[in-house]
C-alpha cells in the first residue's frame, strides 16, 4: 500500500489508466440512458474542496436487507468526498435518489466485502483474500476497502 496526498490508503500500484477511464465512460453512458450495466449506478457527491458535483460509477450490492457501496480500490476521491459530506445521489437512468452513506466498521464490512468479491470477480486483484476464504479473513481487508451502507436521505 502507499499513501495518497490525502494521507489515505490507496490500493498498491493502482492507476486510473486509459482502459479503466474508457470503461467508466461507457458504464456511465449506459447508466445515464437507463441501459443495463451490470447493476451499476452513478454516485454523485459534492467535492470536499471545490464544492462541485463529482460523479463516478459504482455497483451497489444488496445484502441482509441493506444496500452497500464498496470502494474496491481504496480511498479514492469519491470516498473522501463521502466521508466529508455523508450524502450523495444515486442515479440509474432517469431515477435519481438522494441517499445518506454511512461508513461501516470492520465487523459490518467483512461480510459485505466477501459477498462483493463473490459477485464481482473483476475486483479480485485489489483483494488479498479470496472469495472462498471465511468471513474473518475479510476483517483485515476492511481497512483497505471502505464500505458504505446506503440509507434514505
Amino acid at each position: 500500500m502507499f499513501r495518497s496526498s490525502e494521507s489515505e490508503y490507496v490500493a498498491e500500484g493502482y492507476r486510473l489508466g486509459t482502459g479503466r477511464r474508457l470503461a467508466n465512460l461507457v458504464i456511465s453512458a449506459l447508466v445515464r440512458f437507463g441501459l443495463p450495466a451490470g447493476g451499476s449506478a452513478l454516485l454523485t457527491t459534492r467535492g470536499r474542496k471545490s464544492g462541485k458535483p463529482r460523479t463516478t460509477p459504482v455497483k451497489p450490492i444488496p445484502l441482509d436487507g441493506h444496500e452497500w457501496i464498496v470502494a474496491p480500490d481504496g480511498a479514492r476521491p469519491w470516498v473522501l468526498n463521502v466521508r466529508a459530506n455523508g450524502e450523495a445521489s444515486l442515479r440509474r437512468g432517469r431515477q435519481i435518489r438522494r441517499v445518506a452513506l454511512v461508513e461501516a466498521d470492520a465487523a459490518a464490512a467483512a461480510p459485505v466485502l466477501k459477498h462483493y468479491l463473490e459477485t464481482t470477480a473483476i475486483v479480485a486483484p485489489f483483494f488479498e483474500a479470496s472469495p472462498t476464504d471465511p468471513p474473518d479473513a475479510f476483517l483485515a481487508e476492511a481497512a483497505s476497502h471502505p464500505v458504505f451502507r446506503v440509507d434514505p436521505a
